[in-house]
This record gives structure tokens, C-alpha cells and sequence, in this order.
């Protein structure tokens, strides 16, 4: 059995355990946290590739040909070149920009070597993948910042000193004109308009500028200066990735497979990219009660994803929990615990993870709302004609209510919290409930789960916002 093998097994019998449980789940991270460092030479070209394609989005030309040439390179002493780019456009870097660097470090394990070009040179161009207008360029003062800032913040998931850098102001700095137009000759124009978001720019009216039209060009130019057998890049880069295979076969080099990483959503659950921008966001340097308190606010649907971004579980393991979960023989709420600590302890260690999680249920899960001073009260009499939609916009601040409230609604996230002499019970509202009346749904729910008017205080939760419902 490979040392990934015996890892599985041990890690597999504590996640068929009780994982509400303090020890069982510490015994786990330990495990868990433990696999991140974990040696993958032992494991086959196969299983390598598996691993790698598990997390990816597309691998190009396809995993067996990534198997395939796992297989070469070992046959003949050697591992694989493998190559992300980074473009230091922020100084602090969430979450999602570990996503990539996850799995490198998973390369990295399995013994192939990898090169981390810094763009220095396009980052002074401006990448306008997914941007709708155009994006500044950056100053030298700003890129080494924000390198600075980005190795520190990214540390925990990847060991910056086992790799070699490049900046590609080496080989693009000195490209002359001639050469250029020589190899733009061989480009279609079609090719670089592939981008949707190009499109978009231009039946809209907005700019374009050559040097964004060229980016891709610059970027498939490091490859062919790097020589890789791999790759890496967000599923937003595929066509700067295919570019690169393009120019390499142009000079008569053998095209580089691609991994293309999935793109996070954010905390909020609006299916919007995890960005600062957007605030949805778990920021690398947050302290560990934010980073745990964060995960736990997403919505249940989230936590597939999550675990596949940011843990070492195998497909089989999550697989496991999440039938569980289905099953019910284990809580959402449980099972987000074990994600959240399983972040915190990649950041901060299973101590400060398990610190976390006891400072979380303190706060949260064995708090009385009655304890809370000056929630919003919702009287029925006063509301109880009025949908849950509205009762949301004038009481808990949600604009536009309609949108807002369905939107939780369908995340599992607008509820009814009822504190009984046991303890609180939630008591979940569909999307369909968040537009009838309150005073129609709250005692059909109660009624339902059992409790009508033997029910204590009752409150209506939306997202982390809360509001106690009296005059039952």
C-alpha cells in the first residue's frame, strides 16, 4: 500500500465516526494536515495523474496523456517541468489564489520540478481576463510588493524554497519588433477574438487595446521559453494556456499539457467568483477565529467545492461524508466544522484549528439568542400578513427584499430558530416559503416539526442576521 494508501485508511475510519465529537475530529486534522507533506513518489503515473486531474477542471489534451508522459519522464530518471505564472496584481491575497497552488504543491510531492514565472513584464501590461474594461498596469515597486506579500501569505500551502523562479521580462524584454510581427504572421487574428469577454468589450463599444490583444501572445511566449511538459492556470486563462501550446509547436517543441483550476465562489453564495471586490472573500492573513468563522457562514451547498479546493481529502473520502450528510447520519453544520478547521489548521496548525472551533461553538452554537440584547422584533400581529420577503426588507435591512430573501431561501440560509428547554432547533424555510405570508408559515412550520405551541422563543434567521418573532 502507498503512503497515501495508509493515510486514506487511517483518515477513512475517523471520518465514518462520530465528527461531532472534539476528539475524533482533532485526531482527523491531524492526519489530514499531517497528508499536506506527504511524499507521492510511490504512487504510479496513473494515480499521479488521477490525483491531479481530481482537482482540475480540464486536463488537455487529456489525463492519460498526462499519465503518459508522467511515465516518459520517469522511465527515463527525470519528472515533469511544471509551470504556473503569477501575475502580482495585490499585495494580500485570498483563499482562492491557494487553489492552484494546492495542487502544485501536490506536483511538487510526487517528485517533478516546478518553475513559478513571475509576469513581471505582462503585469506591467494588464491581464484583462475577466474584466470588463481595462486593467491598470503596474509599477516595478508595486510587483515586487506584491510578491513579497503573496509568498508570505501563500507559505502554509506550498514550499516556496523547493522552486525555481523566473521573471519573463528575461526573454520578452529583449523581443524586437521583427520578431514579433515574424510571429504574429503565424497568429489569426480569430484566435485571440475567441475571448467572450473581448467580445462582449467590442459589441458594447468599449476599448480594447493592442497590448490587452496581445497578452496572450506574451504569455504563450513563456512557455516556449520555459520548455514545460505542464501547465497550470484558472479555467478563465484556457485560451492564454492554449496559445502557449500553440507558439511551442510553431518552434518545433513538444506542446505542453494544461491543468486548468477551478474558479471559487464566494462566501456570500451569489455564484460570484471568491474577490475582494466583492467581499466575499477569507483573507489569508485574517486571525484564525475570522478564517473558521467565515467558512462557517457559506452556504451548505459550498462545502462540496470547498473540500476539493482546499483539502487533501481523496474523491472517495469526500464522497463519504457527503453520503453521510444525505443519509443524515451526519450534520451539515458538523461537517462544515471539520472544513472550516481543516483551513485554519493548513493556516495556523490543529491546535489554533481546534482553538477555533471551541471559540465558535462557544459563541454560537450553545448561545441562547435570548442572551443577544437588542434584536429586531418581529410582532405577528403587526406582520403577520405581510410575505416573508417584505418582513425581511423592513425589519433585517435586506434590499431589494424579493431577490435577497429567495436568494438566502435557496441556499438553506433563511430559517426558524427555536429555543426549547433542550436546546435550539432550525427549522428550515424553502424558497417557496420566503414569498407567503409570516403568519401562515411560521405555524405550519412549527406544526410540522412537531412543536406548535409548545415551541419557546422563536426567531427568524437570514444569513447571520436575526430577528425574534413574537405574539405566536
Amino acid at each position: 500500500m502507498t503512503r497515501l494508501g495508509e493515510s486514506v485508511a487511517r483518515a477513512s475510519e475517523l471520518l465514518a465516526q462520530d465528527l461531532s465529537t472534539d476528539s475524533t475530529v482533532e485526531r482527523l486534522l491531524t492526519e489530514t494536515k499531517a497528508r499536506r507533506y506527504l511524499d507521492l513518489t510511490d504512487l504510479s503515473p496513473e494515480e499521479q495523474a488521477a490525483l491531479i486531474a481530481g482537482r482540475a477542471v480540464e486536463v488537455l489534451p487529456g489525463e492519460e496523456k498526462l499519465a503518459e508522459r508522467i511515465g516518459e519522464r520517469r522511465a527515463a530518471g527525470k519528472g515533469l517541468h511544471i509551470k504556473l505564472g503569477i501575475d502580482p496584481t495585490a499585495a494580500d491575497v485570498h483563499l482562492g489564489h491557494t487553489v492552484p497552488m494546492i495542487v502544485l504543491s501536490r506536483f511538487q510531492r510526487m517528485g517533478h520540478d516546478v518553475t513559478l514565472l513571475i509576469g513581471d513584464f505582462t503585469a506591467k501590461i494588464g491581464d484583462p481576463t475577466g474584466r470588463t474594461a481595462e486593467r491598470p498596469p503596474l509599477t516595478d515597486a508595486d510587483i515586487e510588493k506584491n510578491l513579497a506579500g503573496y509568498r508570505e501569505q501563500v507559505r502554509p500551502f506550498f514550499d516556496f524554497e523547493a522552486v525555481s523562479f523566473r521573471q519573463n521580462s528575461e526573454w520578452l524584454s529583449p523581443y524586437t519588433f521583427p520578431e514579433l510581427l515574424g510571429l504574429l504572421s503565424q497568429v489569426p487574428v480569430s484566435q485571440l477574438l475567441q475571448r467572450e469577454d473581448f467580445r462582449n468589450r467590442l459589441s458594447s463599444g468599449s476599448g480594447l487595446t493592442m497590448s490587452e490583444l496581445l497578452y496572450p501572445v506574451a504569455q504563450g511566449l513563456d512557455s516556449v521559453a520555459l520548455d514545460c511538459d505542464v501547465e497550470l492556470g484558472g479555467a478563465d486563462q484556457l485560451l492564454n494556456l492554449q496559445m502557449g501550446r500553440k507558439l511551442m509547436e510553431l518552434r518545433g517543441q513538444r506542446p505542453q499539457l494544461v491543468v486548468t483550476m477551478p474558479l471559487i465562489e464566494g462566501t456570500d453564495g451569489t455564484g460570484a467568483k471568491m474577490s475582494k471586490s466583492k467581499g466575499n472573500y477569507v483573507g489569508l492573513n485574517a486571525t484564525a477565529d475570522d478564517v473558521f468563522g467565515k467558512i462557517m457562514s457559506v452556504p451548505d451547498r459550498l462545502m462540496e467545492p470547498y473540500l476539493k479546493a482546499w483539502t487533501e481529502w481523496t474523491d472517495a473520502e469526500i464522497a463519504l461524508v457527503l453520503g453521510r450528510v444525505e443519509a443524515r447520519s451526519l450534520h451539515p453544520m458538523d461537517l462544515k466544522k471539520v472544513l472550516a478547521g481543516e483551513v485554519v489548521a493548513a493556516l495556523y496548525g490543529v491546535e489554533a484549528a481546534m482553538a477555533a472551533r471551541a471559540g465558535f461553538v462557544a459563541q454560537f452554537s450553545k448561545k441562547s439568542f435570548t442572551d443577544v440584547e437588542a434584536l429586531p422584533v418581529v410582532e405577528i400581529a403587526e406582520h403577520g400578513a405581510e410575505p416573508v420577503t417584505g418582513v425581511l426588507s423592513k425589519v433585517l435591512g435586506f434590499q431589494p427584499s424579493a431577490s435577497a430573501a429567495r436568494r438566502v431561501a435557496k441556499q438553506n440560509g433563511l430559517r426558524l430558530v427555536v429555543e426549547t428547554g433542550d436546546g435550539q432547533q432550525a427549522i428550515v424555510l424553502a424558497e417557496a416559503d420566503a414569498i407567503r405570508p409570516l403568519g401562515e408559515v411560521v405555524p405550519e412550520l412549527l406544526a410540522g416539526a412537531g412543536l406548535g405551541s409548545a415551541a419557546g422563543s422563536v426567531y427568524l434567521k437570514a444569513g447571520r442576521k436575526i430577528a425574534e418573532l413574537r405574539g405566536l
